[in-house]
This record gives C-alpha cells, structure tokens and sequence, in this order.
C-alpha cells in the first residue's frame, strides 16, 4: 500500500523545534519509519488562483513530505475561521464560543476542494490516503468527486460532542453527509464514535449495522483507535535529558522544592484557569506546603487572532499574578509561568523532573502529554499523573489519580494527595500504566488504522455495485510494512 497521509500541520525531523500539537509529534515517528508520504501546509500562502497545486518535497526518515502553499484567499476563513471558531469550540462541547460566517465555510470548502486537487498527484497504482483532523471533514467527498476510488480514510484527533451539540454549527448536516464519502472514520473513544453514529441515524435518519452506515458514497465504517506513544523511546529520552542545560537550570533553582507540571497549549479547552485556582485553594488550605512546592506551567500561545485566545491569555496572566502576589514570596514564586514552547527532549526532561504532573483539560480527545508525562518518569521513583476524567487517556491511564476539572476543592485535595504519596503506591500506580502504554504504542494504532482501512475499503466496495475497481490493498503486518510510497 503506498499511504498518503493528510493534515493541515506538519512537521520536520529537527524534534528539538517545538511543536505546539499533539497531532505533528504523534505522526512523525511513523512517517519517518513506515515510507508514507505527509502532505500538509507548508505555513505560507500564495495569492491566485492554482489550478494544479504544486508542493515542496523533502526526504522524511524512510518516507516524505510534501509541503502546500495553502490559498491566500481562503487560508483565514478556512483556519481561524471555520475551522477554529466554529469546529474546534462545537467539537469541544463550547458552543457559546462558536462564531460562524458563510463566507467562512466557504473558504473552508475551498481549501478541502484544494487539498483534493493536490492530492490527485499521489494517487496513483496501491495508493491509500488517510486524512487527519478536523481542518479536513470533508475532503473525502472532495476526492470522491474528483474520481478517486482509492481507500479514504479520516481520523479525528479531538473528541466529538453529542448531537445537539455539533447542530450549533449551522452547516452541520451538509458536513457530515462529506464525511461519509470516507471509508473509515476513526475516534479517540467509544463515547465520541457513539456520539457520531447518534447523530447519524437522528438528523441523517441513516440505519447504523455493525458500526457501519450505508450513504450515497457506499458504506462507512466508525471505530475506535486511541492514539498512543512511543513509550519506551520517550523514556529513554527523558533519561538522556536529565543533563540538558535546561533541566539542569531547572533543578538547581529548586532548592530541594518539589515540582508540579503542566504543559498545554493556550487553549479554553485545557482548563488552565480552573488548575490555576486548585493550586491557589491548595497553598490556601495547606499551609505547610508553601515554600515547598512549585507550578512550572508552560502554555504555548496559538491562534492569536481569535478573540477568545487573546481573551484567554490576559486571564490567565493576570490570574498567576493575582496567585502569585498573595502566597509568593521574596524567594518564592509559587506558579513560574512560560509563554513558549519546547522541543520533545527538552520536555522530556522538564516531565522527569516534577514529582506531579497536572493533566486537566475540560475535554480533550486523547492528551499526550499525560502520556509522555508517565513515560518520563524514573521508574524506581516516579511521580504522579494528576488527570482530568473529560480526557481521553483517562480510559487508559485509569492509575493516575482522576479528578473533575471542574471541581476547584477536589483537584486542591488531589494535589495535596499526589504530593503525600508513598512510594510503593507511586511504583505500582506507573507501573500498570506503563503497561498500558507499552501495549498501546504509536504504532499499533498506525498499524491496526491502515488494517481496518484496508478492510473497510473491501467491504465498501463489495457492498457498492456503483463503486469503482480499485487496486486490492495488502494486509499490514508491521510498521515498516504499513506503507511504502514510491
């Protein structure tokens, strides 16, 4: 099979750059060892029209990518606008925040129209494609349109809400019959798969078998693939990190301090503001430990021209200064606050460092950090994993100590709990959940995808009198054998 995959961020082989998306870092493992090829934005624009998009292409590990000038007229309707105003807050159940315009979604339909055209230079003999995110919902009816028979399939690294939910965004209907022109559709959890095939058979009144819908476009298959790491890399990695400048920086302005961690990008989805007030009601109700324990909390500024984004980012400021102001002192600073990012191995090596990390977004598809927080940690003394239960790591790392994010007095005693923890329970706490990651690796979701595709696409045709001969695609039975561009 010679895999195309698709997004709208990419990334390079360079991993000390920072990465602001759990999307880029997850995939460049397995592009740079399966042969795939990644196309995706390359981060600039081109005014005009193209007929035939042309794209830059680089060597990546075993693979490639290929890098577009996205349409200049349509790149901001298409990203900040529909994309991010109105699919990103309605796919996180925020549908007060969703801000839509027609123009927007048309942009968005342009630039999915673009992606497709771009993509027909890659479909050729074996070709499979397999798009990610919602930036992309309906390029796959874009390529049905377009001809292309080849196996299609999506995956959606965010969660996705209830019915009534995802209805505040007025082009709701006709977006998702597009995504039926996909083969597969894949989900972080059972909860957001259930909530797509509810509205499925509601508002499209579509019968729903086995996981499956029959539509125009033949038959769709939802199923469930939680996205892990690699975890034995990271945490070798973030052993080898203990001596980076950085770290080291870190661990002498300690001072024997213990140290808590949370690591998000600048988003009202990661809950930043109500983990900033569990640490205030902490230090509040726990006297003895001021002076004693610190908050590195690294937020990484994105989407800056979106008006709930700039908002944020003063809230959240100004909250740590108000924190700061009432427990700190003149040698203390309780919350140390860093508006950039860092690359993986640096991180890797912040994470080893805290005895507790702090994973508490008010929803989120997977969240690798939680992940790579658990893979960092020495296993003969480990730290603990403060997780939020609207996470979708939290159906595996059920170990970590779970908390409602909404509950400020709750995440308070859970922190003061992570903090007391002996080490026998921290031991066997890590231990069952990197168990749980070992056995849900980067690359058994890439593999079992590619496989349930390979599947899927058989079983649609086979259901499709009108589908069109389409080359028979190998079963995957490795990474290194999951895809192979040429």
């Amino acid at each position: 099979m010679n895999l195309v995959v698709v997004s709208n961020r990419v990334a390079r082989a360079n991993t000390n750059e920072p990465m602001t998306g759990g999307l880029a870092a997850a995939l460049l493992p397995v592009v740079e060892n399966s042969g795939a090829i990644w196309v995706g934005s390359s981060g600039r624009v081109r005014d005009g029209f193209q007929k035939e998009p042309l794209a830059e292409i680089e060597a990546l590990g075993a693979g490639a990518l290929a890098m577009l000038d996205l349409p200049a007229a349509h790149y901001g309707g298409y990203y900040e606008g529909f994309a991010n105003s109105a699919l990103w807050p309605a796919l996180h159940s925020r549908s007060d925040l969703i801000r839509v315009t027609e123009g927007d979604y048309l942009s968005y339909r342009e630039v999915n129209a673009f992606m497709a055209r771009a993509l027909l230079r890659f479909n050729k003999r074996e070709a499979a494609f397999w798009v990610q995110d919602y930036h992309f919902l309906a390029l796959g009816a874009e390529l049905r349109e377009l001809g292309v028979t080849a196996p299609v399939g999506f995956f959606l690294h965010t969660p996705w809400p209830a019915p009534c939910v995802i209805e505040g965004v007025p082009q709701h209907r006709e977006l998702i019959e597009a995504m039926l022109g996909y083969d597969l559709i894949g989900f972080q959890t059972e909860a957001d798969r259930d909530n797509f095939l509810g509205y499925v058979k509601t508002n499209l009144e579509l019968a729903v078998h086995d996981d499956s819908v029959m539509s125009q476009y033949g038959r769709t298959r939802a199923a469930v693939f939680p996205i892990g790491i690699d975890a034995e890399k990271f945490s070798q990695q973030a052993a080898k990190a203990t001596t980076h400048p950085d770290v080291l920086r870190l661990r002498r302005s300690l001072n024997g301090e213990r140290l808590a961690i949370g690591v998000d990008r600048l988003d009202y989805s990661k809950g930043l503001v109500n983990r900033i007030r569990a640490f205030d009601r902490m230090w509040t109700a726990n006297s003895h430990l001021a002076r004693t324990v610190s908050l590195l909390q690294i937020a990484t500024p994105s989407r800056g021209g979106i008006e709930a984004y700039c908002q944020l980012q003063n809230d959240v400021a100004r909250l740590i200064t108000d924190v700061n102001g009432r427990h700190g002192e003149v040698d203390w600073t309780p919350i140390r606050y860093l508006n950039k990012g860092f690359g993986q191995a640096v991180l890797a090596g912040l994470y080893r460092t805290a005895q507790v990390g702090v994973v508490t977004p008010l929803h989120d598809g997977m969240n690798l950090v939680a992940k790579e927080y658990v893979a960092a940690q020495n296993p003969s003394d480990p730290g603990v994993l403060v997780l939020s239960k609207f996470a979708g790591a939290a159906n595996e790392l059920d170990a970590a100590l779970l908390v409602n994010p909404h509950d400020i007095d709750g995440m308070a005693r859970a922190l003061a709990t992570a903090l007391a923890m002996p080490l026998s329970e921290r031991r066997m706490r890590h231990e069952t959940m990197m168990e749980r990651l070992r056995s849900h690796s980067i690359q058994q979701w890439f593999a079992d995808f590619v496989e349930a595709l390979r599947d899927s696409h058989s079983e649609r045709t086979e259901a499709s009198p009108r589908a069109a001969e389409s080359p028979t695609l190998r079963p995957v039975r490795s990474l290194h054998s999951a895809a192979r561009f040429h």
